[in-house]
């Protein structure tokens, strides 16, 4: 199975952006057991994700991937760099 770096790392922004928007959520309804279990779903997801991601691609942040040696986390384009970014 042939991974898309770009589609991986919308992917990921699009179930981290729910995560968050469900945490927001939660704040204000703590009782609601549907948007709980949909939160507990979508942090999985994003764990899966991310290893997939690592997995094929590398290091996704410097602080909560591990790298091997030699320090992989400058291999990547900067965020800045045309090539870290793409268009919706």
């Amino acid at each position: 199975m042939k991974m898309d770096k770009m589609e991986l790392l919308k992917e990921i922004m699009a179930v981290d952006f729910t995560v968050i928007d469900l945490s927001l959520y939660l704040n204000t309804h703590p009782t609601d057991k549907d948007a709980i279990a949909r939160h507990n779903s979508f942090v999985a997801k994003s764990h899966m994700l991310k290893g997939q991601y690592e997995k094929y691609f590398g290091m996704l942040t410097a602080t909560n991937s591990c790298s091997p040696y030699p320090w992989q986390w400058i291999n990547g384009p900067w965020p800045w760099e045309y090539d870290a970014n793409f268009s919706l």
